[in-house]
C-alpha cells in the first residue's frame, strides 16, 4: 500500500505538468482553432532560456527564470501568433498543423546545433530530499511540481471565470462573432490566449527540467503525452485537459511498476484508444454535432 501511494503521488506530480501543456492545447484550440504540434518544444525551450540566462548572462536562478518567462511570452506567444499562425489561419487547420510540426523540428534542431546535443543539468528551486507522507517517501521536487501546477490551474480558472477579461476570452472562444458585436476586442483576447499558453509552457519547463534535465529531445514525448491528455480529458474543456494529464501520469507510473517499464510508452496510446472507443468526446468533453 505504501508503494502504491508513492507511485500514485509521483504520477500525479508528473501528470500535473502534462496537464499544463494539455491545457495550452485546449486554450489555443478554443480561441483560434489552432492545434500546436510544437507544444512539446514550447515546453523544452524555456529551460534553455534559463540556462542561457545563468551561464551566459550570469543571472541568478530566479532572475534567469523571469528572463526565460519574458522571452517565452515574446517568442512563443506574440511572434508565434503573428508570424506562424496568423498567415496560416485563412487556409484552414491542415496548414497550421504542418507549420507547427515544422516549427517544432526547427526549434529542436536549433537547440541541438547551437547549444548542445547533450543533456544539461538544470537547477531545482528546492533541495533534493524526500519527505514521509503516510509512510510513502515523496520527493520535495514532486511536491513542488504538484503544488505549483495546481496553483497555476486554480489561478487560471479564477482568471477565466472571475475577471472581465477572462469572461471575454471565454466569449471569444464560444462565439467570436457575437462577442465582437458585444464590443469584445477579439484580436486582443486571442493574443492573451497565446500569451497564457506560452506562460503555461514556461512553467511546465521550469518544473519538469530538474527531473529529466534540459534536453533538445524532451519536446517529443512531452508534446505527444500532452496532446493525448487533452483528447482523453476532452479537447474542448480545460478541466478535461487537467484530468487527462493527471490520469496519464498516474496510469503511466502504475504500468511501469506493476506491468512492465518496457511498455510504459504505449500506455498513453492504449488509454487514448480505449477512451475514443468508449467516449469519443473525452472524459469531460462535450459532444459537438456537425452537419455533413
Amino acid at each position: 500500500m505504501t508503494e502504491f501511494l508513492q507511485v500514485v503521488l509521483s504520477g500525479l506530480a508528473t501528470g500535473s505538468i502534462y496537464a499544463l501543456a494539455a491545457i495550452g492545447f485546449t486554450l489555443l484550440w478554443q480561441a483560434s482553432q489552432t492545434i500546436n504540434f510544437a507544444q512539446g518544444e514550447f515546453v523544452m525551450l524555456p529551460a534553455f532560456f534559463v540556462l542561457i540566462g545563468m551561464h551566459v548572462l550570469g543571472m541568478p536562478l530566479i532572475a534567469a527564470m523571469i528572463f526565460a518567462l519574458i522571452l517565452s511570452l515574446i517568442l512563443l506567444g506574440v511572434i508565434f501568433k503573428k508570424f506562424v499562425i496568423e498567415p496560416m489561419l485563412p487556409h484552414g487547420t491542415l496548414p497550421i498543423v504542418m507549420a507547427t510540426i515544422a516549427l517544432g523540428i526547427l526549434m529542436k534542431e536549433t537547440v541541438k546545433e547551437f547549444y548542445s546535443a547533450e543533456a544539461q543539468p538544470y537547477p531545482s528551486l528546492v533541495a533534493d530530499r524526500t519527505l514521509d507522507f503516510f509512510g510513502a517517501a515523496v520527493s520535495t521536487q514532486d511536491i513542488l511540481n504538484l503544488v505549483v501546477s495546481m496553483l497555476v490551474v486554480v489561478a487560471l480558472q479564477f482568471f477565466l471565470s472571475g475577471t472581465r477579461t477572462g469572461r471575454s476570452m471565454q466569449a471569444t472562444a464560444q462565439n467570436p462573432q457575437v462577442a465582437e458585436i458585444l464590443g469584445v476586442n477579439i484580436k486582443r483576447m486571442v493574443l492573451y490566449t497565446f500569451l497564457i499558453n506560452a506562460a503555461l509552457a514556461a512553467v511546465a519547463s521550469f518544473l519538469i527540467s530538474p527531473i529529466y534535465l534540459a534536453k533538445f529531445s524532451n519536446g517529443e514525448p512531452i508534446g505527444l503525452v500532452a496532446f493525448i491528455a487533452a483528447i482523453v480529458g476532452g479537447f474542448n474543456q480545460i478541466r478535461g485537459a487537467l484530468v487527462g494529464g493527471l490520469l496519464i501520469g498516474v496510469v503511466d507510473n502504475l504500468a511501469a511498476i506493476y506491468v512492465s517499464a518496457q511498455y510504459r510508452a504505449a500506455v498513453p496510446l492504449i488509454l487514448l484508444i480505449v477512451i475514443i472507443l468508449v467516449r469519443p468526446q473525452g472524459l469531460l468533453g462535450k459532444a459537438e454535432g456537425r452537419a455533413v
